[in-house]
């Protein structure tokens, strides 16, 4: 009986783990998706609009959900406390803390961090230039994405469910 049990836990685990491995590939597409958005709000914002930066980033963080939600938060909340701070600072500060809790990889957190560098210290002309182009490189790392949910999604469930019946047939 006690054996029995053994096994459930295990299967259970290692099944748990694959799904939550494939969840993972699965939001990073989203993800992006939603930071390419907010940007593009940005992009308006600072075409079109008159509101400063803080107020801009609090709007993407009301309109948006999740880790991209967080990240523009953050980003305001540093934009406002951090006095004499450059733009740059803030939003590397604010990607450092919140990175660690989404799905974006590491091409999308440069993307992030050479978009900071030129906002607020440059002509608009100039941060809608990088702002299309920062958007146009999500949009590849999206893609990229995508392919990458396609083939490994299914390939974790399936890895995580077969793991967990060889632990337990290596067991009995």
């Amino acid at each position: 009986m006690l054996k029995l049990l053994g096994a459930c836990l295990i299967l259970t685990a290692c099944t748990w783990i694959g799904f939550q491995m494939a969840r993972h590939v699965a939001d990073r597409p989203r993800q992006i998706r939603q930071l390419r958005s907010a940007l593009s709000y940005l992009e308006t914002e600072i075409g079109y609009g008159t509101r400063p930066l803080i107020q801009a980033c609090r709007q993407i963080a009301s309109q948006e959900l999740g880790p991209v939600s967080r990240l523009f938060a953050t980003s305001a909340k540093n934009l406002a406390q951090m006095d004499g701070a450059s733009t740059f600072e803030c939003f590397e500060r604010a990607i450092e803390l919140e990175w660690k809790n989404n799905a974006l990889g590491r091409s999308e957190q440069a993307i992030m961090l050479n978009l900071s560098r030129t906002l607020g210290i440059s002509d608009r002309e100039d941060q809608l230039h990088h702002l299309a182009l920062a958007n146009s490189n999500l949009k590849v790392e999206e893609m990229k994405a995508r392919e990458e949910q396609e083939r490994y999604e299914k390939m974790y469930k399936t890895v995580g469910i077969l793991a967990g019946a060889l632990i337990v047939i290596l067991m009995y």
